[in-house]
């Protein structure tokens, strides 16, 4: 019988995790400290986006990935926000345009200056009414220009085309808060988790659901797609209130292809998947743990590969995007971890140990660029095309020649499939009502100010016809034109 080894053959099953130093860190960022289950981080290969802490609405600082170090205080920010920022993601196809959504139910679109910022943002290039709730995510299409898609605490999902500034589709199958949205490589399909614990398949274009599991050992939290697979990863709790994933197969979510059990700590555990690689990566909210895995269509699906530990715990993580990755020193991944308590924003790259410093192609074939695959008319009228591709060998310092066009017409509100997207909707919580409550003060103030504004005027008016009708000249043309009529 022929000697056979107990552990699986795999390029990656030394990959190691390096922690930038001191100097290539970011420091003095007051990092929020919203308790939203979300990343409060954004990254691409010219920004670094944070949330920060602020008093009387919501911001976030914008910085060059280069500019490291302690940042200024008094550092600008992008500050239009009437509520809290709960939610922020990087157009893929322009490295300056970023979006964002808050508490004051409004999403808003920002064009940020090559060279960073130099005094604070306060007027969006465009500004999204559509929920009537706080919108608490937000996501890009990955394969089409000026798509955009969020969920707000009003239970709906809309789609957005930025090229008319309007909501184009809404998404209406869900009975409680979205909690994570996910697509497929061509952005046909889009994953969704509920605080109702399903887990949806839905065609975004019609709003049907393909697919539904409510599946009582686990619960889902989070969802990813994994690439070109046809498969699914949900991360969870299990009936005993332990950390589970759970690999599903996409056309079938009666039963779980297998799970998982992780540990028993209570922390959100954060899935991100590397579809060049087949590697999978969990991080936990609260801990420094980053856990990874290599995924395959074979048993047993999901091969552990190694744990990367840091004492410091994560509130939240951005990834860079694969054309910003050093391919020389065989970068694979990288995060950048958000460390509330130290105001710390710490890159750490995932690497493939290897001893040749030329082009390893193995490890980084062809992946998806930044130019979209088709327009945003293209794709609603039942278009699917996949990403273009592009080698990090030659492609990834290439500029971008894409330009974004703002409407000139912008829409506060709309209808979409014959429903008022604002219509009254009874608050919910005692936030929501005091919400509520100041908007409605505002627009009282505001109407009263318009009224008094309005009733100046029409005093004037009325005095300037007073003093035409008891002007001399007027009296005198009207005396001359009696008198030649007698």
């Amino acid at each position: 019988m022929s000697w056979r080894p107990t552990y699986r053959s795999s390029k990656f099953r030394n990959v190691y995790g390096k922690v930038a130093n001191r100097e290539h860190c970011f420091e003095g960022i007051p990092i929020t400290k919203n308790v939203h289950d979300n990343h409060f981080c954004a990254v691409n290969a010219k920004f670094l986006a944070i949330v920060t802490e602020s008093a009387g609405g919501g911001s976030f600082v914008v910085i060059p990935i280069t500019q490291f170090g302690r940042i200024d205080p008094h550092y600008p920010k992008v500050c239009g926000h009437q509520g809290k920022v709960l939610d922020i993601k990087w157009n893929p196809f322009h490295d300056n345009i970023i979006a964002s959504c808050s508490e004051d139910s409004s999403v808003r679109i920002w064009e940020i200056p090559d060279e960073g910022l130099r005094r604070n943002l306060t007027e969006p290039v465009l500004e999204l009414y559509g929920h009537s709730r706080r919108v608490g995510l937000i996501e890009w299409h990955p394969t089409t220009s000026g798509i955009l898609f969020s969920a707000g605490y009003d239970y709906k999902i809309l789609i957005w085309n930025l090229e008319i500034g309007e909501p184009v589709k809404m998404i209406d199958c869900h009975t409680d808060v979205v909690l994570c949205m996910s697509f497929n490589t061509e952005g046909s399909l889009l994953a969704t988790s509920c605080k109702d614990k399903k887990l949806r398949v839905i065609e975004p274009r019609s709003g049907k659901v393909l697919q539904e599991a409510n599946f009582k050992n686990h619960k889902v939290n989070r969802v990813v797609f994994l690439g070109n697979m046809k498969r699914l990863l949900t991360t969870g709790v299990s009936r005993w209130n332990t950390r589970q994933i759970a690999l599903w197969d996409q056309e079938d979510l009666s039963m779980p292809i297998i799970e998982e059990e992780i540990d028993g700590l209570s922390g959100l555990l954060f899935p991100f998947y590397d579809a060049d690689t087949h590697m999978l990566y969990l991080a936990g909210k609260g801990d420094g743990n980053i856990r990874y895995y290599e995924i395959t269509l074979e048993k047993p699906y999901l091969q552990y590969l190694m744990e990367f530990r840091s004492p410091a715990p994560q509130k939240g993580l951005g990834v860079m995007p694969k054309h910003g990755l050093d391919v020389g020193a065989c970068e694979v991944f990288r995060f950048y971890k958000l460390v509330t308590l130290k105001g710390l924003i710490e890159p750490i790259s995932m690497i493939v140990p290897r001893r040749s410093e030329t082009y390893q192609e193995d490890i980084y074939p062809m992946t998806p660029g930044t130019e979209p695959a088709q327009s945003a008319d293209e794709w609603l009228s039942g278009i699917n095309r996949g990403p273009v591709l592009m080698s990090l060998k030659e492609g990834y310092n290439r500029p971008n020649k894409l330009v974004f066009k703002a409407p000139v017409k912008e829409k506060k509100g709309g209808v979409v499939n014959g429903i008022d997207l604002l219509e009254n909707v009874p608050p919910r919580t005692e936030n929501e009502l005091l919400r509520m409550f100041f908007r409605q003060q505002e627009e009282l103030r505001r109407l009263k100010d318009e009224l008094a504004q309005k009733d100046i005027k029409i005093r004037q008016l009325e005095l300037e016809l007073n003093n035409l009708r008891n002007s001399p000249n007027i009296t005198n043309n009207n005396n001359s034109s009696n008198g030649s009529s007698i």
